[in-house]
C-alpha cells in the first residue's frame, strides 16, 4: 500500500508540467459554476418542502471534488492501465448484468428505470456506459485496424462482433426508457465506427441513415400522437410538439422553461432571482438548470457558458487529429461526441429545439454520476495529451 500511494505523487510531478490547460482550465471553471448553480436552482425550492438549502450544495461540492481526484488520478497512470483486457471484460459484465436488472426491475424515477439505489445513493450505469463504449470500441476497433494493416485476415465475424455486444448495451439502455442516453451512446458508437476505418464505415451505414432519418421525421410523428397518450416517452415527443396545449400536462416543463429564457433576456433578472425555479420549473437543479442560468444570469452567460465547453470539444478533437495512434484518435473523437450531443440534447430540449429527454449539462448539472463520468474523461483527455506533448518534446530534442 505504501508502495501504491508513493508512486502516484512521483507520476504525478513527472505528468504535471504536460498537463493541457485548455482542457483543465475550461473543466475546472464550469464545475465551480456548476456547484454555485446547483445551489442557486434548488435552494428555494427545497426550502420550501423542509430540506436544508445546502443539501444539493454540499453534495455537488463532493462530486466535483471526488471527481478532480479521479482526474487527476487517470491523468497519472500509465494509459496502458485503461486498456487492460481483463479490466475490460469485467465492466462489460458488469453494465450487461446491471442494465438487464434494470430493465426487469428497475424502480420508476421521472419515467426511466435507469438506477440502482443502495439506501439513498443512486448509480446510473447508463453514464458509465458512456465511457465504456468510448474506451472500449477505441481499444478494440483499433487493435484490429492495425492487423488489417498489418495485412492480416480479420473476419466479418470479427469485425461485427464490437458492434453487437454495443448494440446490446444501447438496446438495454433503451428498453430503461432513457431515449436520450441511448441516441447518445448510439452516437458515441457511430462516430468511432466511421473514424475507425473504411472497413467499418458499411457496418454503421444503416445505423446513422436510420438515426438521421428518425430527427428528420420526429416533428411530423410528433404531431399525430394522441395527446392524451399514457406511454411516457411519447408524453415527451406530444410535449414538445404542442406544449401551449398541454401546459397543464406534457408541456409544462417546456413552457416553464421558455417563461425562464423570456424573463432572463440578454442580461438576466440577477444570480438568485430566478421565479421559475420556485415550483414551477420541475428539475431546475438538473434537467433546466441552463433555463435557470438564462433566467438569472442572461443569454451572455449561457453563450459564454456554451463556449467555454466548446474549448474543451474542439481541443479533444485537435489531440485526436495530431495524434499518430488510432487508440487515441478514436478515444478523443469519441470523447467531443459524448460532449457535443449531450449540450446538444440538453438546449435543445428547454429550448424547443428537440423533445425534452431528461439528459444534464455537462459539468453545471447536480449529478454524482455524470460528475464521475464527467471527470474520469477529462482524465482520459489528459492523459492521452500529456503523452502527446511528451512524444513531441523527445522528438523534437531527437532532431536537435
Amino acid at each position: 500500500m505504501q508502495r501504491i500511494l508513493s508512486w502516484f505523487p512521483r507520476k504525478m510531478k513527472e505528468r504535471l508540467p504536460y498537463i493541457d490547460l485548455w482542457v483543465t482550465i475550461p473543466y475546472i471553471l464550469l464545475s465551480i459554476l456548476g456547484i454555485v448553480m446547483v445551489y442557486s436552482a434548488s435552494a428555494d425550492f427545497y426550502i420550501q418542502n423542509g430540506i436544508s438549502a445546502k443539501s444539493y450544495l454540499l453534495k455537488q461540492a463532493v462530486w466535483v471534488m471526488v471527481g478532480l481526484v479521479i482526474t487527476f488520478l487517470i491523468f497519472a497512470i500509465n494509459k496502458k492501465g485503461l486498456r487492460n483486457k481483463r479490466l475490460i471484460q469485467i465492466a462489460s459484465i458488469v453494465l450487461i448484468i446491471a442494465s438487464i436488472y434494470l430493465v426487469l426491475f428497475g424502480s420508476n424515477t421521472n419515467g426511466a428505470t435507469g438506477w440502482i439505489y443502495i439506501g439513498s445513493f443512486g448509480i446510473q450505469p447508463a453514464e458509465y456506459l458512456k465511457l465504456f463504449i468510448i474506451l472500449y470500441l477505441s481499444n478494440i476497433l483499433s487493435l484490429h485496424q492495425n492487423r488489417i494493416e498489418l495485412g492480416e485476415d480479420i473476419s466479418s465475424k470479427t469485425t461485427w462482433s464490437p458492434a453487437v455486444l454495443v448494440g446490446f448495451l444501447i438496446v438495454l439502455n433503451f428498453l430503461q426508457h432513457d431515449l436520450g442516453g441511448s441516441v447518445i451512446n448510439a452516437s458515441i458508437a457511430i462516430v468511432i465506427f466511421l473514424a475507425a476505418g473504411s472497413n467499418y464505415r458499411r457496418s454503421v451505414a444503416g445505423i446513422f441513415i436510420g438515426l438521421a432519418s428518425f430527427f428528420a421525421l420526429l416533428t411530423t410523428f410528433a404531431s399525430k400522437i394522441d395527446v392524451n397518450t399514457p406511454n411516457y416517452m411519447l408524453q415527451r415527443i406530444v410535449g414538445f410538439a404542442h406544449p401551449f396545449e398541454l401546459s397543464k400536462g406534457a408541456g409544462n416543463q417546456l413552457v416553464n422553461s421558455y417563461y425562464a429564457l423570456g424573463n432572463g433576456g440578454i442580461f438576466g433578472v440577477g444570480l438568485g432571482n430566478s421565479i421559475q425555479k420556485k415550483g414551477y420549473l420541475p428539475e431546475a437543479n438538473t434537467d433546466f438548470i441552463m433555463s435557470v442560468i438564462a433566467e438569472e444570469l442572461g443569454l451572455i452567460m449561457v453563450v459564454i457558458i456554451i463556449s467555454v465547453l466548446f474549448i474543451i470539444i474542439i481541443r479533444s478533437i485537435i489531440i485526436g487529429t495530431r495524434s499518430t495512434k488510432m487508440y487515441d484518435t478514436l478515444v478523443c473523437y469519441g470523447i467531443a461526441t459524448y460532449l457535443v450531443v449531450q449540450t446538444f440534447f440538453n438546449v435543445g430540449g428547454i429550448t424547443g429545439l428537440i423533445p425534452i429527454t431528461g439528459v444534464t449539462f455537462p459539468f453545471i448539472s447536480y449529478g454524482g454520476s455524470s460528475m464521475m463520468v464527467l471527470s474520469a474523461t477529462m482524465g482520459v483527455l489528459l492523459n492521452i495529451s500529456a503523452s502527446q506533448k511528451r512524444e513531441f518534446i523527445q522528438l523534437d530534442q531527437g532532431e536537435n
